[in-house]
């Protein structure tokens, strides 16, 4: 519809200086008048679809099949003031019956075709001739020749010019309708392996708890309490046991398999400490520092999803590189802002290319690259993104933009449902 409106002012304007020249120039009468009026609306059509289209989300096609069909009669009677078909200008309807072929499905237009065809066929009839002065009545073939000419350039460019964006438009959104499928496909590959996970949660939920209890019953067994090497094992083992639960509630919880509690408000900065406490927990040989410019009374629900994304993300950045690992937290307007960075290798091209695709990985595993892919997804559907960069200085630096929206009470509830 924006390339219509703008055809339509380079009309209006190319009028205006045809009808001056002819008028004017030649010396050939027009009804000057009746064609300010024709422009007056083509004018105040142009007006009424800008205010038209800044409230419309969409643009149909009876829309455009409309708009067009206006643009047929205003030419229709600007030729039939003129000449009707002694007029070159009668051409112009090729570049009408073109627009159409390329924004309208085929049944429009083909409507559209036998409205430009039946007007033609109605000038032929019906017109008003043009009163040529005596000095170009014996040159009138060369006259009608030079303004072919200049019609052919004209539709010629028109036709490069807007043909070309329409169709820069029509790639566009097939380009964004590609991505969306993409994102489909995607979040159905999230659901099977949400599925897939929750069902292996289930599963590993009753021989967890069995393992929990014969290791309380060897650390109370008499045999065993004179050797204070194994006890230590039994009690790391324990610790052990107990991590898996945790991370098997934790998948259950995201599945909403356990919505009965309350969500729990906390501090940001008391949130990203305690997570970075936890991750070291499971990562007793790695070195990880944080960082945090936010307001300290900046409140937000302890979402286990995002804690698993920070998780996973410290992860992979401890797995890449094996070096100190350092987050960095701070608020970008409406959003918070997490950053992870490593002084590791850095990301590939390829990887940065392709980040969070999953089975993207650079760590040589089968079915590697997951980690991010789970990153990627659970973050947008916070209404949040992912974008990953190598350093100048060496390493690489993970960002998760969050908007707090999504993490106050309100949003988290809404998410969750």
């Amino acid at each position: 519809m924006l390339q219509l409106i703008q055809l339509r002012w380079l009309a209006v304007s190319g009028q205006l200086l045809t009808i001056g020249v002819v008028h004017f120039g030649f010396g050939i009468t027009l009804p000057l008048g009746t064609m300010a009026l024709v422009l007056a609306v083509l004018v105040l059509l142009n007006l009424v679809s800008h205010f038209w289209l800044r409230r419309q989300a969409e643009v149909s096609s009876s829309a455009l099949f409309l708009a067009l069909t206006f643009d047929v009669a205003a030419l229709t009677a600007q030729l039939y003031l003129s000449g009707g078909p002694t007029n070159p200008f009668i051409s112009l309807y090729l570049l009408q019956v073109t627009l159409a072929a390329v924004l309208l499905d085929v049944r429009r237009a083909w409507v559209l075709v036998a409205i430009t065809s039946a007007c033609v066929l109605g000038l032929t009839l019906q017109y008003r001739p043009l009163e040529l002065p005596s000095h170009l009545a014996d040159d009138l073939f060369r006259l009608h020749l030079q303004g072919l000419l200049v019609c052919f350039i004209l539709d010629a460019a028109l036709l490069v010019v807007f043909v070309t964006r329409i169709n820069g438009n029509l790639r566009a959104r097939d380009a964004n309708l590609a991505h969306m499928r993409q994102q489909a496909a995607e979040a159905d590959h999230i659901v099977r392996m949400g599925l897939l996970a929750s069902g292996a949660a289930h599963e590993l939920g009753t021989p967890l708890s069995t393992v929990s209890v014969i290791l309380g019953d060897w650390r109370r067994m008499e045999a065993l309490r004179s050797m204070p090497d194994l006890l230590q094992e039994i009690d790391e083992m324990q610790v052990a046991v107990e991590r898996c639960k945790a991370i098997v509630s934790g998948i259950l919880l995201s599945a909403g398999e356990a919505r009965g509690e309350a969500p729990v408000v906390t501090l940001a900065n008391t949130f990203l400490r305690e997570l970075v406490e936890d991750w070291r927990i499971t990562r007793p040989a790695a070195t990880v520092t944080w960082d945090s410019s936010l307001d300290r009374d900046l409140e937000i629900i302890a979402d286990r999803a995002l804690k698993q994304v920070l998780f996973n993300v410290l992860d992979n950045a401890y797995e890449c590189s094996g070096l100190p690992i350092r987050l960095s937290a701070f608020q970008q307007d409406a959003n918070l802002v997490l950053e992870v960075s490593d002084k590791g290798p850095g990301f590939a091209p390829d990887m940065l290319a392709e980040f969070g695709k999953p089975y993207r990985s650079s760590k040589g595993r089968t079915g590697g690259g997951l980690g991010l892919f789970l990153v990627v997804n659970v973050v947008r559907k916070l209404g949040g993104s992912v974008t990953a960069r190598n350093r100048p200085e060496g390493g690489a630096t993970v960002t998760l933009t969050l908007p707090l929206a999504a993490l106050a009470i309100e949003g988290s509830a809404g998410h969750a449902a």
